[in-house]
C-alpha cells in the first residue's frame, strides 16, 4: 500500500513542535531536585519537540524533517526557554496545553503513518512508526532525565491513543477513503481518547490486575 503522506503546513508543523517544546520545559521546570539550567531546559524543550519526528525519519531512513529548514530548532528552543520563564502563567493555561498537546499527538501520529506507507512500509510497521512519530518525544525526555519512561505506567494513554488512530488510518486506506479524511479522522479519534484519558482517568489495567485475573481450567 503506497500513497502521498499526509502533509500539513510549515507553520502548523512548527506550532506544534512548539506545543511539545512547551510541555517538555514545564516538565523539566518542575523537577526541582534535577537543578536544571536553561541549556538544560533548552534541550529537553529540543527532545520532546522534535524527538518524534526525529525518531521517526531515522525509522524511514530519512533525513529528518528538522534539518530541512532553520525554524524547527528555533521555534522548538524559543518555546522551551518561554515555557521556563512562564511556568506559574502557562501552569494556569494547563487545560488548553493539554488539549493542544492531544491534537499534537494526533498530527504526529498521522504524519508518521501516512509518510511510513508513502514510503511502502507494510501496515503493521507503519503503525508502529506512527505511533513511535507521536510518543517518541516524551520517551526520550524521560530518558534523558532518568525517569520510568511514563506511557509504560498506569494512567497514560499516549500510546493507545496514538495507536488507535494510527489503526484507524490503515483501514481507511485500506478502504479506499482520501488520505485527507483518513489522517482528519485519525487526529480527531487520537485527541478524544487521550482527552479522555485525562477527564475521565480512562487507563489500561494495571500489572497487578492483570496477575489477579482467575485462572480457568479445563476440568
Amino acid at each position: 500500500m503506497t500513497l502521498a503522506p499526509f502533509e500539513i503546513p510549515l507553520w502548523a508543523d512548527l506550532a506544534a513542535v512548539a506545543v511539545g517544546a512547551l510541555q517538555g520545559a514545564m516538565f523539566a521546570g518542575r523537577l526541582k531536585e534535577r537543578r536544571l539550567d536553561l541549556l538544560g531546559v533548552a534541550l529537553i524543550g529540543i527532545l520532546v519537540g522534535l524527538g518524534g519526528g526525529l525518531l521517526r525519519d531515522i525509522l524511514l531512513n530519512q533525513l529528518p524533517a528538522a534539518m530541512k529548514s532553520n525554524w524547527y530548532l528555533v521555534v522548538a528552543t524559543l518555546a522551551a526557554l518561554l515555557g521556563m520563564a512562564l511556568l506559574r502563567l502557562f501552569t494556569r493555561l494547563n487545560p488548553l496545553i493539554i488539549a493542544l498537546d492531544a491534537v499534537t499527538i494526533g498530527l504526529f501520529a498521522a504524519i508518521g503513518t501516512t509518510k511510513a506507507l508513502a514510503y511502502g512500509v507494510p501496515e503493521v510497521p507503519a503503525v508502529f512508526v506512527g505511533v513511535v512519530s507521536a510518543v517518541g518525544g516524551s520517551i526520550l525526555r524521560d530518558v534523558s532525565l532518568n525517569l520510568p519512561i511514563a506511557l509504560m505506567h498506569v494512567g497514560s494513554l499516549y500510546a493507545v491513543a496514538a495507536a488507535a488512530g494510527t489503526v484507524l488510518i490503515v483501514v481507511l486506506v485500506a478502504l479506499g477513503a482520501n488520505i485527507t479524511v483518513a489522517a482528519t479522522t485519525c487526529v480527531i479519534v487520537t485527541t478524544a481518547i487521550r482527552l479522555g484519558s485525562v477527564r475521565y482517568g480512562w487507563s489500561l489495567p494495571e500489572q497487578r490486575a492483570i496477575a489477579s485475573w482467575r485462572v480457568w481450567r479445563r476440568p
